[in-house]
């Protein structure tokens, strides 16, 4: 018998290798607007979080008009100007696809917009496997566990019946505000200390041990 019903997936730093994508893209938009660049690492460490509460951290208080400028300075460098490869990671389709095929219902909980969610899943062609999808701007930002609890409304699960998987703090923080079990993956941004403090059934080094866990 299957421990879960359903296993809800991060996307950037989990499913997808995008960190660096969105660091340099970040940056780019910080000079843009006039803004200090931040260090990679700060911006490493937000990676998770909607942009709205990431560039408060970032860039400190902005003016609303301000703030719009960045998010599209960010945008347009993610979609148009910026080239830099974001492959899945080595293994992560073919995990998804035998998760489903197992009998699994998948799902994904991502701080990135909702059309940035649905874009990606049609590029990688993995839309077809997940059952249930919640981006940044359908909910609060991680880590209040309302995307959680939405998705679980939504296939009518309880916190018991499933699993989270990510690769940061804020992932496994959402999980742990409803009781929810979680494995951490330990080749994205947050590093195994911050990672445990969150106390996750275990750390895999590559999402293809992730079957053998559950």
């Amino acid at each position: 018998m299957m421990k879960y019903q359903l296993v809800i997936f991060d996307w950037d730093g989990t499913l997808m290798d995008s960190v660096a994508r969105i660091v340099a893209c970040m940056r780019a938009a910080a000079l843009d607007c006039g803004l200090p660049v931040p260090e990679a690492a700060a911006v490493r460490h937000i990676i998770g979080l909607s942009l709205s509460d990431a560039f408060p951290l970032l860039f400190g208080p902005l003016a609303p008009a301000r703030a719009d400028a960045m998010l599209a300075s960010y945008r347009r460098h993610y979609l148009e100007r910026d080239h830099t490869p974001s492959p899945l990671f080595a293994g992560a389709a073919d995990t998804v696809a035998g998760l489903h095929q197992s009998g699994y219902r998948l799902a994904v909980a991502t701080g990135k917009a909702r059309e940035g969610l649905d874009r990606v899943l049609l590029e990688t062609g993995l839309g077809r496997y997940f059952h249930a999808l919640r981006g940044a701007d359908q909910a609060r930002s991680k880590p209040h566990p309302l995307m959680l609890e939405q998705i679980l409304d939504e296939l009518r699960l309880t916190p018991d019946q499933a699993v989270m998987v990510g690769d940061s703090s804020y992932d496994l923080a959402m999980a742990e505000a409803i009781g929810m079990d979680r494995i951490g993956v330990t080749y994205g941004v947050h590093g195994r200390d911050l990672l445990c403090q969150h106390t996750p059934l275990t750390l895999i080094d590559d999402i293809r041990q992730l079957p053998h866990w559950l």
